[in-house]
């Protein structure tokens, strides 16, 4: 027979064993990612499918401007804006004997648009409408213009890109029978290293980390709370973006996570800790407030993920140190524009590129 003392340490010792368990199963429950709620959950937070398909669709793909962009359009896209600028390109004026077919223009042009890090460019003015042009198949030209890059974010134009440049256009020259007036070499890169040094202090991209505090997160949980701040699927895997209210311009924020999450064979179990949010800040028009809405998404991201906003030192940001970044924005802002080169113009994000 047991005593009442017996049975009482039995059952005080199945309850310990019921607690552990109950414990261990809070705590691996605790720890695992935190999965996207369903749409059949009563509670159901709005996925990235409750965005507008044709929303998503005309965001889908992030517009970029790559150095050798011009050289990778088709001639019929390429062919409504001149793309050379005298406050960015050294500019060679050709001169044909006569008027040049566009079909003769594109079968002379090299294979690679770049000279070193740099894209150069042929424009030319269409003879019926007098508008200048990238080169198109079927029209007809009577005045023809060229131009190297003088910077972008690898640096100035050199001597050795500039003798390259002229090397590579005489070649196009001698082929078409044109007539080309080159700058001074030195000049150029003068004006080169001048642009190159006013965008190196100018420059700006602001990256913010934000770190789970509690438990991680899955993919499909951060998309999810991404979404309702606007973000849509980027191009590659692993990125989002919220998109510009202009087509075709950069997108305001980036926000990146693990690649190898995003590709997981069971997203649900893959745990995330951090993503970041960015900005480049040549590349977004001012008036798109892209720095007030970073810290509103990651604020609003940080809060309900149970989150902490950091630096990229994993530093914690606080609100006075944001309102710094903001002021100093603006002065980035105001210089921009007073060069002509306002943040988001295909002028700024070509040199900032």
């Amino acid at each position: 027979m047991l005593t009442s003392l017996q049975l009482g340490l039995i059952v005080l010792g199945l309850l310990v064993v019921v607690a552990v368990l109950l414990y261990n199963r809070w705590q691996t429950r605790r720890l695992q990612p935190r999965r996207a709620r369903t749409a059949a959950s009563p509670a159901a937070e709005p996925t990235l499918g409750a965005v507008e398909e044709a929303d998503l669709e005309h965001h889908r793909h992030e517009p970029t401007l790559g150095a050798d962009w011009a050289a990778a359009l088709p001639a019929a896209a390429a062919a409504s804006t001149a793309v050379l600028d005298a406050q960015l390109d050294a500019i060679v004026a050709l001169t044909p004997e006569s008027v040049v077919s566009g079909d003769a223009m594109l079968a002379a042009l090299p294979g690679t648009r770049r000279i070193g890090s740099k894209p150069f460019f042929i424009e030319a003015r269409q003879s019926e409408t007098q508008a200048w042009e990238s080169p198109r198949a079927g029209q007809r030209y009577e005045e023809l213009k060229a131009g190297i890059q003088l910077a972008n974010r690898h640096g100035a134009l050199n001597e050795i890109e500039f003798s390259e440049f002229v090397v590579k256009l005489q070649a196009y020259c001698d082929a078409l029978h044109l007539s080309a007036d080159f700058p001074d070499m030195m000049v150029e890169v003068g004006r080169a290293r001048e642009l190159d040094q006013f965008a190196a202090d100018h420059d700006a991209q602001l990256t913010f980390t934000i770190r789970a505090t509690r438990a991680a997160w899955s993919p499909g949980y951060l998309t999810q709370h991404a979404a309702m701040q606007g973000f849509v699927a980027g191009a590659l895997p692993g990125r989002m973006v919220l998109p510009a209210s202009q087509p075709g311009a950069a997108p305001i924020l980036v926000l990146q996570y693990e690649t190898q999450a995003a590709l997981s064979d069971d997203p649900d179990q893959a745990a995330l800790r951090q993503f970041s949010i960015g900005l480049d800040v040549p590349h977004v028009a001012r008036s798109e407030r892209p720095f007030v809405r970073m810290r509103e998404a990651s604020m609003q991201l940080a809060k309900a993920m149970e989150g902490l906003i950091t630096d990229d030192g994993g530093q914690p940001l606080q609100t006075d140190a944001m309102d710094r970044i903001g002021a100093d924005l603006e002065v980035l802002y105001d210089a921009l524009e007073q060069r002509g080169l306002a943040a988001g113009m295909p002028l700024t994000r070509r040199l900032f590129t």
